[in-house]
């Protein structure tokens, strides 16, 4: 398994947190660089923030074309056909990005998983099923990959970590209705998943930015404040 290649920005000298921002397709690592200074989550919360590029490939839904792309896609339809053999290969890459967290001082439980889109489908299936106990997950304008293998795969560690989901209400690329039934697929399973929708199209607003920053101040409690 190759590294991803990983745009880090730290908002202090030693970071305690660390926070694994996924892009949507045919994005990159920079898609969300911007969105550091305007979390402002404050010098008592050093956190190093991780943008990782996802690998070049063929996606079938842009007839066939070469972008950066976390598993191949076909169509959103319901009855979809996925790439799950793709889905579980980016998994496996964002869990190392974890563990390498881990080993450079910062363990899982203080790490957040979140992404846009694809990305952020990406981070519910990753944070789902990632064998420590995360901080927190956080799906913008996505869906749940793979649902009817969550049941058996979902992490014990991970049951009852907080879920931020925030959605569009006239997204035209990955309609609200879909990642709705995806928040009904998590309820279902005893997650504790909140959801929020926006009047927005498929993109990210300032409004659900400040609703990510109270999400991620309260998975990332300053230590002093959670010793």
């Amino acid at each position: 398994m190759q590294a991803l290649e990983v745009i880090e920005v730290q908002t202090g000298s030693t970071p305690d947190a660390a926070v694994i921002w996924l892009h949507g397709l045919g994005a990159d690592g920079h898609d969300f660089e911007p969105a550091v200074p305007m979390l402002a989550l404050g010098p008592e919360r050093p956190v190093r923030f991780l943008f990782p590029h996802a690998p070049v490939r063929p996606v079938t839904l842009n007839a066939g074309m070469s972008m950066r792309a976390w598993y191949d896609l076909a169509h959103l339809e319901p009855e979809r056909q996925e790439d799950e053999a793709g889905i579980r290969a980016a998994a496996e890459d964002i869990g190392a990005l974890v563990a390498a967290q881990a080993e450079a001082g910062i363990p899982s439980h203080r790490v957040v998983v979140a992404g846009f889109s694809q990305g952020g489908a990406t981070a519910l299936f990753t944070g789902l099923r990632y064998p420590e106990r995360l901080a927190g997950i956080i799906g913008l304008s996505c869906y749940l990959p793979l649902p009817q293998t969550l049941a058996t795969e979902i992490a014990s560690a991970n049951q009852n970590t907080p879920i931020f989901q925030g959605h569009g209400q006239s997204d035209p690329v990955v309609p609200c209705e879909l990642g709705l039934a995806s928040h009904r697929l998590l309820m279902a399973a005893a997650c504790q998943a909140e959801w929020h929708t926006y009047p927005l199209a498929h993109s990210v607003s300032p409004d659900e930015l400040q609703h990510v920053r109270a999400f991620l101040q309260r998975c990332l409690p300053p230590l002093s404040d959670a010793a």
